[in-house]
């Protein structure tokens, strides 16, 4: 039977998100990361090289599955909230990409060879933006998507400090969500209004 190559690197990926988004870089164990994937550490060697291979080529993947996934439809301030609330529920549920970021920002500040994905992918969601709300200029813009970046992210690496600030009680995703969504969609009128003003 031949060795399915892809599926293996997809589980080897898999895995190693997890491994590397729970303990960073330097904490990942390599062993972890081929048992969690019922393959052998020389398999990981053997398709990645070794460990910086393997995180740079998560982070890659990681990063373009998210660029990938983000839109801003529609258009008003509407549109601008309704982002906001889809990308929360993407950190809801999987609070691993969030956690690997977090862990790059740490380890390596800017994640060195990546930065052709964020360069892409930017303009693009910045046009989305202006066009959600026409007049703004490309700075507000990117201010607004960064500030909904961040704010969605925030839960899934400093869950700690929502517990001890608002308790655990039933509900309170949903009441996090609606918060996040109310800033996004007040923030995009704010802006709007101030445009609206300046063409009067």
């Amino acid at each position: 039977m031949a060795w399915d190559t892809e599926r293996t690197k997809t589980q080897l990926l898999d895995a190693a998100v997890s491994e590397f988004s729970a303990k960073g870089l330097a904490g990942a164990r390599m062993d972890h990361i081929a048992k969690a994937a019922g393959i052998s550490k020389e398999r990981i060697y053997q398709y990645f090289g070794n460990k910086d291979a393997l995180y740079g080529a998560v982070i890659t993947a990681e990063l373009n599955r998210f660029f990938m996934g983000l839109s801003i439809e529609g258009s008003g301030v509407a549109a601008v909230g309704d982002f906001a609330g889809r990308l929360f529920d993407f950190h809801a549920a999987e609070p691993g990409t969030a956690k690997l970021l977090f862990w790059v920002g740490l380890e390596e500040g800017v994640p060195a060879g990546r930065e052709a994905i964020c360069r892409e992918q930017t303009p693009r969601l910045i046009r989305e933006m202006r066009r959600a709300l026409p007049g703004i200029l490309d700075h507000d813009a990117t201010d607004l998507l960064v500030t909904i970046l961040t704010l969605c992210s925030a839960g899934a690496v400093l869950s700690q400090v929502d517990l001890l600030m608002a308790g655990a009680g039933s509900g309170r995703t949903d009441r996090r969500r609606k918060a996040i969504v109310l800033v996004a969609t007040l923030a995009a009128q704010d802006l709007a209004t101030k445009m609206a003003g300046q063409h009067e």
